[in-house]
């Protein structure tokens, strides 16, 4: 579980790494532009990862020395 970390890498390559791969307006997704829905899928799934990653860091656990 140390490097759980390592999962803070994938938002980053999602969202920039294959954004010019997500750079059209068509097809829309929810009535959103394809682009638009990308850079909101991303920044939910950001969300995900970091709570993911706070649940199973061992950092993060009570009694730690402060």
């Amino acid at each position: 579980m140390k490097h759980i970390k390592w999962l803070l890498l994938v938002p980053f390559i999602g969202m920039l790494g294959f954004l010019p791969l997500a750079n059209r307006i068509e097809p829309y997704v929810f009535g959103l532009p394809f682009l638009l829905f990308w850079i909101v899928l991303w920044i939910l799934l950001s969300f995900v990862i970091l709570a993911v990653v706070y649940k199973l860091d061992p950092d993060n656990k009570e009694g730690g020395v402060e």
